[in-house]
Formats: C-alpha cells, structure tokens, sequence
C-alpha cells in the first residue's frame, strides 16, 4: 500500500487542509492513513483500532470531501455510545468543517429538550451524531429522516453494543438505505459487533490497526503502592509536588467520586465532581468550568473515560483500579492528547494488586513503580 506522509499527500480539500492546518495535525496516524483513502473511494470499511488513535478524524474527513451542499437531507449519520462521546464528536466535525460554508452538524442525544433538537434538525444539517436511544425516540416520533443517508458510521462499536444499543443499532441500519456507505470503528470484536459485521457489512475492507509508535500518547505511567485509607492524600501530595494545572481522578463508584472530592476541597484544592446520576444540564457545565479553568481537578466515574477530549490534562489518577481492562487505556488517554505529554498513576492498594497484574499483562502496559519518601 502506497505511504501516506501528510494529510496534502490524501489529496485533501483545501478548505479541509486549512482546518487541519489551523488544529496543527499535519502527520496522519495510522488509522487514517488507512482508512481515509479507503472511504473516500467509496469502500465499507470494518476498522479495529484502539482509542486515541485518531479514529473521528478517520471517519469525518471523507464524509466532509463528498457532502453534497445542494441537498437538504441529512447525508451522514454517526451513531457512538454516550453522549459526551456525541458531542465531542460533533465539535470535532464542526473544527474540521470550519471553511465549508453553509455547514451545519447536529448532535441528538438522551438528556436534552426533544423539541430543541427538533428545531436544529428542521435546520437541514448535512450530518447528525447520535446516540441509539434517542435517535430512535426521533426517529418514531418523526421528526428526522435517515432513509436518505450516503454513510453511516457505528464509532465505538464494542461499547455501543456493551451497554445494550443492539436493537437499537440493528433497528437503525434497516431504516438507512440499503446501498449506503458504512463504517464500523471497534477496538475489540466480540461475537456482537461480528454479528453486525456479518449481517450488515459482507464484503467491506478491513483493516486492524495496531497504535504504532509514533500514533500513542507520549504517558507517563506510575504504579504508586498505597494503603487504600491514604491514596486521597497520596492524590493531594502528587499534585501540589507536581504543579499539575489540570487532572482527573477515575473512581469506579458515585459514591467513591463524593468522597474523593470532599478530601480534596477540603485540602484547598479546586474541585469538580462528574458522575452518572448528573443531569445532561449539570454534566455539561460541569465539564465546561473543566475546560475553561473554573477548576483544575475532574474527579468522575467512567462516564467521562470514553470520548472527553481535553487537550491540556496533565495527569490522570486511578483512585480506584478499573474494573474493565480497556478502560485503563480509555482512562489513561485522557492525558497526552493532541501531541502533548502526561503522566498517569494507579494508586494500588494491597487488595488491588491481582487486578492490577491483570491490566498489566492484559494491556501490555509497563508503569514505573513510583516509591514516595
């Protein structure tokens, strides 16, 4: 296969070179170097690849060359797991769209006024990002029209169909033209995402992309052993020893999350809390006084590891050990994004060690046993 060096050698688009240039990717990952020449020739496309490696760009960027700017039907539709995944997704697409004029992308998700939405689809918009359920919710009350699609792309396939959307995902493929375009992302392929594949997908390339070096976040990872009374405190020394401007800590539980940030407000650090209980509403503005600096330190369950995109996080921190293996690469990826540099560290008390073992051999990962005075 012919080596992609640049984004300008994929004989990109001025307008979308210019937005990439803009954003300051210049080299390609692998997934994209991969899968966009494959898309852009009209190709399905089944794409193993893990998170962090560029997979939104991979998928975004073909559909934006071929959008047709006359037609006022929805002409690709991006379905993905959660919401927050939703609307990064979507602002990823707009960034990238920025030049294109009379542009417009929708994200649909749980949580949100129906008739909000309702209004912004009435719009025209050339793409929509959704989540199954409420897709679906609109879908039955008739207020978007997905017959006429050109390409339809299931990101995070794997999760998707792990938190129950196959139904749903089945129910949706059947309404989309049969003669569509379609993309499945998934970075494993249990027997649920092979069963979409051999129903919906026969005769679509296929690639597994394994992150090469050059494609992984530069991480930092530490394995800190501490006793589980004091990994709060042990959370407060690394930070004020380290100046870190902006971090987030995982717990596995709501109720671990309300604990962890008490201890830290309480040490005078700036706080927010982040679980699944939240509203959309308050999940929002949440995340926004993250990005905007209100406060340094995130602490949230999993429902942030998959598909928040904070560029300037510099460090992680696994309070508790996950449950899930790939959710420690989805966790630790929220440090290290856009080509910047960070550091993560599991705090593993004497309980903890056996699934910590198993994250290791599972992942491949290698953490520095980090020994504080």
């Amino acid at each position: 296969m012919r080596e992609y060096f640049t984004f300008k050698d994929l004989n990109l688009s001025d307008e979308i070179l210019h937005a990439l240039n803009k954003m300051g990717a210049v080299t390609p990952t692998t997934v994209q170097r991969e899968a966009i020449p494959l898309l852009m020739k009209d190709e399905c496309l089944i794409a193993k690849a893990p998170t962090g490696t560029g997979k939104t760009f991979a998928f975004s960027i073909p559909i934006l060359e071929y959008l047709d700017m006359s037609s006022k039907d929805i002409q690709a539709l991006i379905l993905c797991p959660t919401r927050e995944l939703a609307l990064q997704i979507a602002s990823e697409i707009k960034k990238l769209a920025r030049y294109i004029e009379h542009f417009n992308v929708v994200a649909v998700i749980g949580g949100q006024s129906i008739k909000l939405q309702a209004e912004r689809l009435a719009k025209h918009p050339q793409v929509v990002v959704a989540t199954p359920g409420r897709l679906i919710d609109l879908h039955e009350k008739h207020l978007i029209d997905i017959r006429h699609i050109y390409t339809l792309v299931l990101d995070e396939a794997d999760e998707m169909l792990r938190m129950g959307f196959i139904k749903n995902v089945q129910d949706i493929i059947k309404i989309t033209p049969k003669d569509k375009q379609m993309a499945l992302f998934s970075a494993t392929m249990p027997r649920e995402v092979l069963n979409i594949t051999w129903s919906f997908m026969q005769g679509a390339k296929e690639i597994d992309v394994m992150p090469k070096a050059e494609d992984r976040p530069k991480i930092d990872e530490f394995y800190v052993e501490v006793a589980q009374k004091d990994k709060a405190l042990t959370i407060i020394r690394l930070v004020k020893e380290n100046g870190f401007n902006k971090a987030i800590v995982f717990c596995n539980t709501k109720t671990t999350t309300t604990e962890v940030y008490e201890v830290l407000k309480s040490a005078g650090l700036k706080c927010g809390c982040l679980q699944g209980d939240m509203g959309q509403g308050a999940r929002n503005r949440m995340m926004d006084g993250f990005h905007h600096g209100k406060f340094n330190i995130l602490i949230a369950t999993d429902v942030v590891a998959r598909g928040i995109d904070v560029d300037d996080v510099d460090a992680v921190f696994n309070y508790d050990i996950p449950k899930d293996n790939e959710f420690y690469l989805h966790r630790i990826g929220r440090t290290a994004r856009a080509g910047k540099t960070g550091k993560a560290y599991s705090l593993v008390s004497y309980l903890d060690k056996p699934r910590m073992g198993e994250i290791i051999r599972y992942t491949g990962a290698s953490p520095e046993l980090l020994v504080l005075e």
